[in-house]
Parts: C-alpha cells; structure tokens; sequence
C-alpha cells in the first residue's frame, strides 16, 4: 500500500469532515477535494422543492459555498475557514438530477481566501454560479469532527 502525501492525506480529511457534518447527514451528496478545486455530486429529491415544483434557493447557496469553501479549504491545512460573504446567482429552475457543482480557488492570501463555484444540471447546463470570501476561524482542522480518521 502506497502511503498518502500530507496534501493528499488533507483533502481526504476535508471530504471526511463534509460528510461528517450534521447537515450533510440529511442531503445525498458526495465531495472530491484536489488541489485548489472541488467538485460536489449531489442528488434532487422532491422533500428539496418549494411549493412551485423546483429545488429551493438555499440548496444551490448550499452546494456553491461547500464547493467554494473546500477549494479554498485545500490550500489552507491548519485552520477551518469560515464563509464571511457569498453571492449567488440562480440562472435556472432545478428539478431534476444529479447536479454537479465544482468549486475554484481564485485568490489566497494569508487571511482572505476567495473562491467561486458553477452547478451544472444533467445535461451540462450551468443552473448557478456563486462566489465568495474565506478566513482562517482560528479553530483547528485536527480538531474537527471527520478531519482526521
């Protein structure tokens, strides 16, 4: 067996503390984090849609901060990050899927991370896009639940 790289061994605790999530108990989702980009594949189901038959706007702010936050996330390997801003911009109903929503590192600096997301329905077509800024919490990545085996 081939031992992980600390970078590697990073982005596998990344996708550990994703599923370890309360919140993401409750969704069919999975992560692929790599270096300075994610992707999220994630399922529509009927409990997801507002009363005009589409999937509500907070799944799609949803899937495009994860997607932005742990692009950004690979870059830094000590300190959860939290969102301080996100723009989101729903460019079509969804109601059906799978959706896929990859995430982009576009800028790190020592304390402000910027990154950007697209979700794409099932047949490629870009449903959402979003971007947002990301700071170190000052809380360590160790000790968060799912980080580390």
């Amino acid at each position: 067996m081939i031992a992980m790289s600390a970078t590697e061994t990073h982005y596998r605790g990344l996708e550990r503390m994703y599923h370890a999530a309360p919140i993401n108990k409750l969704l069919e989702s999975t992560l692929n984090v790599e270096k300075g980009s994610s992707t999220i594949l994630s399922t529509v189901q009927l409990d997801y849609f507002h009363a005009a038959g589409s999937m509500h706007g907070c799944l799609y702010f949803k899937a495009l901060d994860d997607a932005a936050y742990f692009a950004a996330a690979s870059r830094n390997r000590s300190q959860f990050l939290v969102t301080t801003g996100f723009t989101t911009y729903i460019t079509r109903a969804v109601s059906e899927g799978p959706l896929t929503t990859k995430g982009r590192l576009i800028s790190a600096g020592k304390q402000l991370l910027v990154a950007e997301a697209v979700m794409y329905d099932p047949r490629g077509r870009e449903v959402a896009r979003g971007s947002g800024t990301f700071m170190p919490s000052g809380k360590l990545l160790a000790e968060q639940p799912g980080y580390t085996d």
